[in-house]
């Protein structure tokens, strides 16, 4: 077991978030306050109650874990809500010591009232905007299509995140409840997304097996996974993973939720670091999973025994990974090992 890392220098550790969704990342205050504002009725009236509520300690599988969404979605349906939802993520993720961020979210859940597409994407990048002229941190969308959806629109929202990929959409990505719903099925959305030079990720190996990987990888050519924690089941798939570096997006906290595995301890991350695969430490929700990207950090070095340079590759990981131009990365990689390097300083002896 690696020395103790205390927590102060864990949340110093510049961090990229690479799968964080923004309707599971809303501020308990802000959904009590935005529920007051639209005449909605929440299961809780105070923050706290709600911060206790929306935490999910009971879910049987990913599904009961998704049924908190419907809660958050229901204030999520103006743009002054979205842009500041997506303002207050980065605010948080930032003071995590979070350095980019990809934020992602279906726009056709906040399509059920007066609101296009359209018009959630430019709220929300204009939330991420404003952060970022205040806070020490880069943001960029992932736009999801829902499994369970007809294809049609999971077309529609490949084309509507094609149609941003200059104004700040990085990616298209697949989520929602996976048992039942291939991924193969949404294999045109995925075509016309890399068609069109945009990346793509998928939720996948979370709520179902290996096979669900698979058809990510092989069938709708994801270059990124999100959760991935059925992966380990085919070994030849594994080591494809591996050997394309393919990243996969790792969600500690939530796969125990979800029951995805049965407790930190179980959870194939160190199985796969120490196989060299291309894996970052992410929230997913940062509401319903109760947890900040530090305390991810802090899980893996209890529980998975990650040294403080271990957990320092992590975070490398995420931005060689990042939705970005190469340059870019670059750009951002240099930075951040250049600051890991002096917190190295301040390791106990």
């Amino acid at each position: 077991m690696p020395l103790p890392i205390p927590r102060s220098l864990l949340h110093r550790l510049p961090k990229a978030e690479l799968h964080v969704h923004l309707d599971g990342s809303v501020r308990p205050q802000t959904l009590l306050e935005l529920g007051r504002e639209f005449g909605i009725a929440l299961p809780a009236d105070d923050a706290e109650g709600l911060r206790r509520y929306m935490h999910v300690d009971d879910a049987r599988h990913l599904e009961d874990y998704l049924e908190r969404f419907a809660i958050t979605l229901a204030v999520m349906q103006r743009a002054d809500a979205l842009e500041r939802i997506a303002y207050e993520l980065l605010a948080d993720a930032a003071a995590d010591g979070v350095r980019y961020i990809e934020v992602r979210y279906a726009p056709v859940l906040n399509a059920r009232e007066s609101l296009t597409m359209v018009d959630a994407v430019e709220a929300t990048l204009r939330g991420i905007a404003r952060a970022e002229l205040e806070f020490d941190i880069m943001g960029r969308v992932i736009v999801c299509a829902i499994r369970n959806m007809a294809p049609e629109m999971a077309l529609e929202a490949a084309e509507l995140a094609v149609a941003f990929r200059r104004r700040g959409v990085v990616g298209f990505d697949l989520a929602g409840g996976e048992l039942g719903n291939p991924a193969a099925l949404h294999e045109r959305a995925f075509r016309h997304a890399r068609e069109h030079d945009l990346a793509c990720t998928c939720h996948a190996g979370e709520g179902d097996g290996s096979g669900s990987v698979r058809q990510a990888v092989h069938v709708c050519g994801a270059h990124r996974i999100g959760h991935g924690t059925r992966l380990m089941d085919d070994e030849s798939l594994t080591q494809y993973v591996n050997d394309r570096r393919i990243a996969v997006e790792i969600c500690l906290t939530s796969n125990v939720q979800t029951k995805a595995v049965e407790s930190y301890a179980d959870h194939p991350l160190r199985r796969y670091f120490d196989m060299g695969l291309s894996v970052s430490l992410n929230t997913d929700n940062r509401l319903m999973s109760n947890v900040t990207l530090t305390d991810e950090y802090v899980a893996a070095h209890e529980h998975l025994g990650f040294s403080f340079d271990e957990l320092a590759r992590l975070a490398e990981n995420g931005f060689e990974a990042a939705f970005l131009p190469w340059l870019d990365r670059q750009s951002l990689l240099a930075r951040v090992r250049a600051e890991i390097d002096s917190l190295r300083d301040e390791l106990p002896a």
